[in-house]
């Protein structure tokens, strides 16, 4: 890059003793010498700034310095605000979402060519009246996707009143399930009342399970022995009377009383003789035994000791006896979080609950299945909206051919009027969302880009800079 130099050098001791004809020739032929010096140059500073688009500024000087093109970091920066990065081409279909200088502070718009997946532009802010402009300077947009946000919908208005909007599926989608929780949410105490019952039930069927799988003790084993042949006898009897033979003929047959017989036949089985509970020394005590037992009080030993401080002659053993009857006979608290057959059905959440409702019964567990038929019998105003919801989503799902209208006129008179009337304000894009394939899908997947490219732009460059590399990486 010196001969240039030198040339001209050259050219000014020359002009001193040369007439302007043989001056004008050397310059001419100066131009020609130093024409592919000037293209080379050129062509160096498109591969810096091509690297200051895709790496920025301090990555971007050390992998020049790799490459033996050293530089600055503020030159390679200076290169990439002095290009463009604009698109040539006029959009016909584009989409549009907020993407974030700083979440829930600051946000700006990008703009995507849906037609060709390419970013077109991005905006500053994400006011309407910038968007208006812009839209107002392209003309040639004809359809336009957006979210339900109303400074979209306040811009698109203003800027290009002709173009058709189409209002994301995915977003209304979203704001369906959101409105849907917040109606599930307002009957959160009969919700509680439900899954508790369900529970409770539960919890019985858990502690059967476990009775019937307890030792039985000594007395119960005798018992259960002078039981069984009377349970024998009966069966037998059963079998003889199907069979055709008279209370009599059963009689005679099994060697039993015709009271006996009779009595059996009534009380569809042979009785289990149990003894009257004779008098206990814990009966004038009984009522504080059960309030400390209904209070979390399990401790057998701890009861004993209780009544004696108060002057009861009870012996620890019986109040011991007492608190294992008692244990059997009900759930203990110990109990509501262990089932045998594994692990015990917990009431879900709000959040949950919305998703079990929302949900294919065929695919839910026997237990939420059950809670979901529960509460949807016992609040008729939520399985209404249940209902409502679910053809709602099979209309943007493109699965039913139900019309918007119809889906209005039910939705009226229900705890989603107040959604269906906030929706109803942009019915136009929503027939367009179930009519047209266009989405802002597109449009997440540049913002996505868009976010690692400002990452690794550390936050400390300006907008200008931004946009420049994220036109340049489309």
């Amino acid at each position: 890059q010196g001969r240039p130099v030198q040339l001209r050098l050259r050219l000014r001791r020359f002009t001193c003793r040369n007439s302007a004809c043989h001056r004008q020739t050397f310059c001419e032929r100066l131009d020609t010498a130093a024409r592919p010096f000037a293209r080379r140059s050129e062509r160096l500073r498109d591969v810096q700034r091509q690297l200051g688009l895709a790496l920025g500024g301090e990555a971007a000087e050390r992998l020049s310095h790799r490459l033996g093109l050293p530089t600055s970091a503020d030159t390679l920066l200076r290169l990439v605000r002095s290009g463009t990065a604009a698109p040539t081409f006029s959009p016909r279909v584009i989409g549009i979402d907020e993407w974030a200088w700083r979440r829930g502070r600051r946000y700006g718009t990008m703009i995507v060519d849906l037609e060709r997946n390419e970013i077109v532009d991005l905006l500053p802010d994400r006011n309407a009246g910038t968007l208006a402009d812009w839209l107002a300077a392209h003309p040639t947009v004809e359809t336009i996707a957006r979210d339900r946000a109303e400074v979209f919908a306040e811009g698109i208005r203003a800027g290009a009143p002709m173009a058709r909007q189409v209002v994301d599926r995915w977003h209304l989608l979203c704001n369906v399930g959101t409105a849907f929780q917040t109606i599930v949410a307002a009957h959160h105490r009969r919700i509680k009342e439900v899954a508790e019952a369900i529970r409770s039930s539960e919890q019985e069927a858990a502690h059967r399970e476990r009775l019937a799988m307890r030792t039985p003790t000594a007395a119960e084993r005798r018992s259960q022995a002078r039981h069984e042949p009377r349970a024998e006898a009966y069966a037998e009897m059963e079998r003889l009377l199907a069979a055709g033979s008279s209370q009599a003929g059963v009689s005679r047959a099994l060697g039993l009383d015709r009271k006996t017989v009779r009595r059996w036949v009534r009380g569809s089985g042979p009785p289990r003789w149990k003894k009257p509970r004779r008098p206990s020394a814990i009966d004038p005590f009984r009522d504080h035994l059960e309030q400390r037992w209904r209070e979390g009080c399990r401790n057998g030993a701890e009861l004993a000791r209780e009544l004696q401080r108060q002057g009861a002659g009870v012996h620890p053993r019986v109040v011991r006896e007492w608190a294992t009857r008692r244990r059997r006979e009900g759930i203990d608290r110990l109990d509501r979080n262990r089932c045998l057959s594994g692990p015990c059905w917990r009431p879900p959440s709000i959040t949950r609950t919305a998703r079990l409702l929302q949900c294919d019964l065929d695919k839910l567990a026997d237990e939420d299945r059950r809670f979901v038929d529960r509460l949807r019998r016992s609040i008729p105003d939520l399985s209404i909206v249940v209902d409502l919801v679910e053809r709602l989503t099979k209309l943007l799902r493109r699965q039913s051919a139900e019309s918007l209208a119809a889906w209005f006129t039910d939705a009226a008179a229900t705890p989603l009027a107040r959604f269906a009337a906030n929706l109803h304000r942009d019915i136009d894009a929503l027939a367009a969302a179930i009519e047209t394939p266009w989405t802002t899908s597109p449009v997440e997947g540049q913002i996505s880009r868009l976010k690692m490219i400002k990452r690794t732009m550390y936050g400390r460059a300006g907008f200008d800079l931004l946009r420049e590399r994220v036109l340049a990486s489309t």
